[in-house]
This record gives C-alpha cells, sequence and structure tokens, in this order.
C-alpha cells in the first residue's frame, strides 16, 4: 500500500490530487455543530496544498437521494474548511459536471476546491459496477495527465462505492495519514492488546452491534451493555422494561449471548426512566426490577456509572462505541458523561469508536486529549474488530 508521504516524496506540485475525505459533519440549518471531521481531514490536505498540488476533495454529507438537494449541500463545509485552512475553498456546483471541471480548471498550485456532495450522483452508491465504474472515470478526468487519488475518508472505508473503491482502480492509489493512524490504533485493538481489555457498546438496538459483540466476547475481559440496547438484554434475564426500546426478536440472542459470556458482560442495575421520550418529562431513577409499564429507560442510572467506572478503571485497553442514553437531552446525558469521564481518566489506551460516542465528547464538553483515540468512522471501525475487510482498504494494495 502506497502513502501519502510516498505521493509527496515523488512530487506532487503542479499535479492536480483527488482527494476522498470524509466530512460528513452533523448540521443544524447551515451550521455545523461538530466540526471534528473536517478538522481531521486537514493535515492531508494541508500537506498536499503546501507541496503545490492542486487539490480536489470530494466528499458526502448525509443521505440524499441520488439528487441534488439543497439541504444536504457541501457550502456549510465548504466555508468552514477554508476558514481552518485559512484560505478560501470554492464549492464546486456540482460533482464531475460543467461547473466542477471550470472549479478545477482555475485551481493553482497549493488551491483546493471542494466538489459538490458526491451522493448527489445516483452513481456514486449505484450495487452497478459499470455504473459506479463510469463516475470514478469521470472523477479522475477532473485530475488530467499525472493525476494521483489519496484516500483519506475512513468513515467511509467499508463502503464499495465509486469515490472510495472504484476511482482507486482508475488512479493511482495512495492512503491518507487519517486512515493510516486509524488503521493503526484498530491493529492494536485486534492484535494483541494490553490486559484486561473492555470494550463499552451503547446505542440503540442490539441488531447494529450483534456482530461486533459476538466477535468481541472471546477476546475481551469484560464488555459493558448500556443504551437502548441494554433493554433487550434485561427482557432476556426476564426483567420487565416497560415502554422502553425493545427487540423482542432479539430476546432469545440475548439469553445465547448471556449463556455464553459467564461473567464478561456487565449490564446495567439501574436505569433512569421517564414517562415520555421528551426533555421535559417527569424522570426517576429506578432499579432495573422497578420498570412500571408506561415508563422507557432512557439512561443508565449512578448505581450503573459507578459499577462501569470500576471496571474502566481496572483496563488497560479500552474501545468504546455508543452512547449511554440520550445524551442529546440534558436529563439523560449523566450516564454518556459519567461513563466517558471515568475512560477519559483512565491509564488505559483508549479508543473512542466514532459516529455518536465522537459526538457525545465534544457535545458534553469533555476533554478529547483523555482519550487516546477518537475515531472518525464508527461503522468502519466495528466492521473491521468484526473482521470483516473494507474495501477501500483492500482496493488501496490491489495491482494497478
Amino acid at each position: 500500500m502506497k502513502t501519502l508521504d510516498d505521493l509527496l516524496g515523488e512530487g506532487v506540485s503542479g499535479r492536480r490530487v483527488l482527494v476522498r475525505a470524509d466530512l460528513n459533519v452533523p448540521l443544524d440549518g447551515e451550521k455545523i455543530t461538530d466540526d471534528g471531521r473536517v478538522r481531521a481531514a486537514l493535515p492531508t490536505i494541508r500537506a498536499l496544498a503546501e507541496a503545490g498540488a492542486r487539490v480536489i476533495v470530494t466528499a458526502h454529507l448525509g443521505r440524499p437521494k441520488g439528487a441534488p438537494d439543497p439541504a444536504y449541500s457541501l457550502r456549510p463545509v465548504a466555508a468552514r474548511l477554508g476558514e481552518l485552512l485559512g484560505t478560501e475553498v470554492p464549492l464546486a456546483g456540482d460533482v464531475v459536471g460543467d461547473q466542477a471541471k471550470a472549479a478545477v480548471s482555475a485551481l493553482g498550485d497549493g488551491d483546493v476546491v471542494l466538489l459538490e456532495n458526491v451522493r448527489f450522483d445516483p452513481r456514486e452508491t449505484s450495487k452497478s459496477e459499470s455504473e459506479r465504474a463510469q463516475l470514478a472515470r469521470e472523477l479522475a478526468e477532473l485530475t488530467g495527465e499525472n493525476g494521483a487519488f489519496v484516500s483519506d475518508g475512513f468513515g467511509v472505508v467499508h463502503r464499495k462505492q465509486a469515490s472510495v473503491y472504484d476511482v482507486a482502480r482508475v488512479l493511482p492509489p495512495y492512503a491518507g495519514g487519517l486512515v493510516l493512524a486509524e488503521l493503526d490504533v484498530l491493529k492494536t485493538l485486534t492484535g494483541d492488546p494490553q490486559r484486561p481489555y473492555a470494550v463499552v457498546l451503547g446505542g440503540s438496538k442490539v441488531s447494529d452491534k450483534l456482530a461486533v459483540i459476538e466477535a468481541l466476547l472471546p477476546k475481551v475481559d469484560r464488555l459493558l451493555v448500556g443504551g437502548g440496547m441494554c433493554f433487550t438484554f434485561l427482557a432476556a434475564q426476564g426483567h420487565g422494561v416497560g415502554s422502553s426500546l425493545l427487540e423482542t426478536d432479539m430476546v432469545d440472542t440475548c439469553k445465547r449471548l448471556l449463556a455464553d459470556a459467564g461473567d464478561k458482560l456487565m449490564l446495567p442495575t439501574d436505569v433512569v426512566v421517564a414517562d415520555a421520550f421528551s426533555a421535559d418529562a417527569a424522570t426517576r431513577t429506578v432499579p432495573i426490577t422497578g420498570i412500571e409499564d408506561g415508563w422507557m429507560g432512557l439512561d443508565v442510572g449512578p448505581e450503573t456509572v459507578a459499577a462501569f467506572g470500576a471496571a474502566i478503571r481496572e483496563a488497560r485497553t479500552l474501545f468504546w462505541n455508543g452512547p449511554m442514553g440520550v445524551f442529546e437531552m440534558a436529563p439523560f446525558a449523566e450516564g454518556t458523561r459519567g461513563v466517558a469521564t471515568a475512560i477519559a481518566e483512565s491509564d488505559a489506551f483508549s479508543v473512542v469508536g466514532g459516529g455518536d460516542s465522537a459526538a457525545a465528547v465534544r457535545q458534553l464538553g469533555l476533554p478529547e486529549d483523555g482519550f487516546s483515540h477518537i475515531s472518525t468512522g464508527g461503522g468502519a471501525s466495528l466492521e473491521y474488530l468484526e473482521g470483516k475487510d473494507l474495501p477501500g482498504v483492500a482496493v488501496l494494495s490491489e495491482e494497478q
């Protein structure tokens, strides 16, 4: 696998380089509420620009339905990227059309342009290899002669998409610094991690995390389960869960996991319940035996935070993916805050597995430098830990 350093060593001055970044940031209208992914993309873009490359950035935002949609325009991202780079970053008005070609033609050495949301083109996510390949060729054509492709969007490398996978078969591909850093961290987790090795999983559904739970249980010393998914486990133990999120078709699976896991699996012992899914709802903290009908669990309770914290403090390696509750609402944020604080204050090698967990770190004002690594790719991290191949990484090592 060739790397960004290899490309810089070959020389990029005057060359057009296509960079696939992950700029899929959360928005409130046109305001970016967490620019972590934009900041994570900066080192590779800046290194290329400072070496004189003409940098063409392609990325997606949200899930538009294969057509232009103003709600998913990358316009706010271009503005923020320009602020952070200290230079204007124009946004091309389309993906590979006349406006993209004009914007790329106007690039000088060291300039950066952002193409409009690549998912505005239905070929990006098409199941047809020929359709994806055609878009990949058109992206490659923007670079002209002597172009190159840098894969630096770790959050999408588990997707077989045109700007992630197929373009690496058309242009000479290089792994960006962010992708390499993420892979190094994940190799630490899957290789020979220091023990005890503890994993903290949250989020809403067991079905979303089943594969990673089954892959990790034989390898970890403790697996702590919170979030909405814990209620399906609690139901499997025979507890009533009221109106809490429950996947009834996963109860038998959870019974099997509990039987197989022995004492590795830790579940909440108390929860914060509410009479409605609202920040203004009536709330109380109850033991897991006390969830009444009509009440829903929306966070883990203080007794659980203390028990989870004790297990976390014993660990030498930690991986956390998924909040402990509905942290976006203040009454249900303390479980996530408490568990995340314990991870940040531990002496372990600690990895935050992207997605909502990374957003929680920033939105709750936790110290980012308290964690060894905050991933930009939740789905990609989980699939790697499951043992799956990541197409966007595997293609970088293919014979061209």
